[in-house]
């Protein structure tokens, strides 16, 4: 097997005396979707934050592409290729959509700002390409409609959706979800697992995503990671994570029954 694009290693996170992450290690491989679950609280977003930066573990290591992120600051990692979505979508609701997904494109603009700040031939030519791609992610994700309008007007399925875009047109080789269709009715939540599929098969593009909606993480997922309270119990299948015994009884109390009808079989 070729090697990961991204490796985690025994990653242990602390905050005073309380453990948020305890040996958390995965690989994830190009074109792969990664799915991490476990219960309210158990350190999925944690996990994200080690990968992208904004928390340094006490331990462990995490790998992107050979080449380890410890201490590295977020835009550096964003940088490298690690593209993130949030569980609270922080767009500008004054600018377009548009003006929103060319943000995304802001660390890959090379003319010095005294050129575009004088519109030199150079910046146009730049700003140009920019724009061009963003019209092709527009398309891409089905904003064409609302291209011009401004986000805050904008239904909230449809934020989630430019919040996608705008990780998109950073053009990473990770991309990381942070529960993608939190809050979406089932219409939403649909157009949401569609288009993260397009992602993976039209942009090859690996994927980690973080998600408490069990049929979608059972739909989509290549492989899944279960921490619970910091600790990963479970990594395998979505058939095989969803019938082991440690990952039924962390989510005793309903959420069990979600997973298992994720395939339409009941909890034992």
């Amino acid at each position: 097997m070729t090697e990961p694009l991204l490796r985690a290693t025994d990653l242990t996170l602390r905050f005073g005396g309380n453990i948020a992450l305890d040996g958390v290690s995965f690989d994830v491989h190009q074109g792969e979707l990664l799915a991490i679950i476990g219960p309210n609280g158990a350190g999925k977003t944690s996990t994200f934050n080690c990968i992208s930066g904004v928390y340094r573990p006490q331990a462990g290591d995490v790998r992107f592409q050979g080449e380890s992120l410890l201490g590295k600051r977020p835009h550096k990692i964003a940088a490298r290729g690690i593209a993130r979505t949030f569980q609270n979508i922080e767009l500008f609701d004054n600018l377009s959509v548009l003006e929103n997904l060319l943000l995304g494109r802001h660390h890959l603009m090379r003319v010095p700002w005294w050129q575009a700040m004088a519109w030199l031939p150079a910046a146009q030519r730049e700003e140009r390409a920019a724009r061009l791609e963003i019209e092709h992610l527009i398309e891409f994700l089905g904003l064409t409609a609302v291209r011009r309008h401004p986000v805050g007007i904008l239904p909230y399925g449809i934020k989630k959706r430019i919040e996608l875009g705008r990780a998109l047109a950073m053009k990473p080789e990770l991309l990381l979800l942070d529960e993608p269709v939190a809050g979406m009715n089932a219409e939403e939540t649909e157009d949401m697992a569609r288009f993260i599929l397009d992602i993976r098969t039209e942009l090859g593009m690996a994927i980690v995503m973080v998600e408490h909606d069990m049929r979608l993480v059972m739909d989509l997922a290549d492989r899944v990671l279960v921490i619970d309270f910091g600790r990963p119990i479970a990594l395998g299948t979505p058939q095989e994570v969803q019938h082991d015994p440690a990952v039924i009884a962390a989510y005793l109390g309903g959420a069990a029954d979600e997973v298992l009808q994720g395939l339409g079989e009941e909890a034992p």
